[in-house]
């Protein structure tokens, strides 16, 4: 079965393979009972075994040097993924080969391989200053003195943060800590990073810093691995996405592929002098009628060219406004989540 937009070997192979998992699955067992009396009272000799599939034979390589983005609803498998190829889970079954390690097996020499920014949980000590926090990850990867301290003087000039690692970390905002976990993560010249919801509850500025900052390192080499529920990081950021629904891979492959799943449509947003009324083209549909002088049409440009259709509107509406733009992504991401897995 191939799976929607899925990368073809030829495609896969044009780079260094990084990150190979291949069949990688995760299961756990749960047990249930009733709460009646009766019930409980039985759920002390026999209890009734169930087995959760959180991650579904999942597959897919990562050349060196990609930023992909991992996405999927809640509940979908995207941190259970993140935290196999970390080695913090230990999978059920399946294979993965990161950099020659086997994360869960060889956890010791990985783990110093790579770096990890969680948004939700922080690497930093909570009541000392960032830079003590630094100088302790230089004993634990054995970052030559030197080493460290260039890397350290780089990335205080990135993120302007001379004047605040000195501070308790609990005097810090948000977007100041971000910037501090991220010189954690990369302090040892990591080749491979994960970030989990990086730039969750910051502001735009923090954030633009924050990608800023990922692109400048992807550059330079180093590989991402980003899951995110802020669909404009992996349009800022990935070259290519992973979708995981119910725990199986539904798509694999380019952004700009994913554009393409609706079809190749347009949105196109008018305003009018007078009523538009009724638009009844082949390949056009009104999305959403805002008002008897403003709509948003849905153009499936392979049956209606945009510019035939820019033309015959203007022959029939006044146009006081007008705009044109793609189909938002996570319209497009809405409706993979829809279509019933077992069809992809």
């Amino acid at each position: 079965m191939r799976i929607l937009g899925e990368l073809t070997e030829e495609e896969g192979e044009c780079h260094l393979e990084i990150i190979s998992v291949k069949h990688l699955t995760k299961q756990y067992e749960t047990y249930h009972r009733g709460h009646d009396a009766r019930s409980v009272f039985k759920s002390l000799f026999h209890r009734e075994k169930s087995v959760i599939t959180s991650v579904d034979d999942l597959s897919f390589q990562v050349p060196q040097g990609e930023i992909i983005g991992i996405l999927g609803p809640n509940g979908a498998g995207k941190s259970t993924t993140i935290k196999m190829l970390t080695g913090v889970l230990y999978p059920t079954s399946g294979e993965i080969n990161i950099m020659g390690f086997n994360p869960h097996k060889q956890k010791n020499q990985y783990v110093k391989q790579i770096g990890v920014v969680f948004g939700q949980k922080s690497q930093l000590i909570w009541d000392i200053p960032p830079l003590d926090s630094f100088h302790m990850n230089k004993e634990i990867y054995d970052i030559p003195a030197e080493d460290f301290r260039k890397r350290l003087e780089r990335l205080k000039e990135m993120f302007e943060v001379a004047d605040i690692i000195t501070k308790p970390t609990r005097n810090l905002s948000l977007g100041e800590r971000m910037k501090c976990e991220f010189i954690m993560a990369m302090l040892h010249s990591p080749p491979v990073v994960f970030l989990d919801e990086p730039t969750i509850g910051l502001d735009l500025i923090a954030k633009q810093r924050i990608r800023e900052f990922i692109q400048e390192m992807n550059r330079q080499g180093t590989t991402f691995i980003l899951t995110t529920h802020d669909l404009e990081d992996v349009e800022r950021l990935a070259n290519r996405v992973l979708i995981i629904h119910q725990g199986k891979k539904v798509y694999d492959n380019s952004l700009a592929g994913l554009r393409l799943h609706l079809g190749a449509k347009k949105v196109v947003r008018l305003s009018a002098a007078a009523p538009i009324g009724n638009i009844d083209y082949p390949g056009v549909e009104i999305s959403e009628q805002i008002s008897d002088y403003e709509a948003e049409l849905l153009i499936d440009t392979g049956q209606c060219a945009l510019g035939a259709f820019l033309h015959r509107i203007s022959e029939s509406v006044d146009i006081t406004d007008i705009s044109i733009k793609e189909i938002p992504i996570e319209k497009i991401i809405g409706s993979i989540y829809e279509e019933p897995v077992a069809a992809m």
